[in-house]
């Protein structure tokens, strides 16, 4: 990685971004799933590394004058951690693919996040994927393995 500022290497996933892969995406939010198949990602580490990645990404992309370039790929990793966060670790390879799945469509109201300014819309869609994602295996939890806290939420609602 060239002698870019300490923030570009942040937002780059420590340099992950600028493999020359094709997938910059799909590598980080890979990554993301290796860290939560040994550790229990606790949220304020979510929510420190979303505050982060917003200051990161917002610099970055005023350094590079380009509108959310591919290489600045820390905002999978919030994603990928909410998508699968509360879930027991089998959810992690389903989780995995369902964020890449809405990560690349950008549903409404994901792609109406895109048109934050600066960082904050390099973080919020991909943040917004995670919470659908969770919440739809949040579901799929529930009925096949009446656990989870949607299960929770039914059960306080009988």
């Amino acid at each position: 990685m060239k002698n870019y500022p300490f923030y570009v290497w942040i937002a780059s996933l420590f340099g992950l971004g600028f493999i020359p892969s094709g997938m910059p995406g799909t590598v980080s939010s890979f990554a993301a799933c290796v860290v939560s198949a040994f550790v229990d990602v606790p949220l304020w580490a979510i929510i420190a590394i979303s505050i982060i990645g917003v200051w990161a990404t917002d610099k970055s992309e005023k350094f590079f004058n380009r509108k959310d370039p591919s290489f600045l790929n820390i905002d999978e990793v919030p994603g990928m951690w909410i998508t699968i966060y509360l879930l027991p670790k089998s959810f992690i390879i389903p989780g995995f693919f369902l964020f890449r799945l809405i990560d690349i469509l950008k549903p409404w109201p994901v792609s109406a996040m895109e048109k934050l300014p600066g960082g904050w819309g390099i973080m919020a869609d991909d943040i917004l994927g995670g919470v659908m994602g969770n919440i739809i295996l949040q579901v799929i939890n529930a009925y096949l393995y009446n656990s989870g806290w949607v299960y929770g939420l039914i059960q306080a609602m009988k």
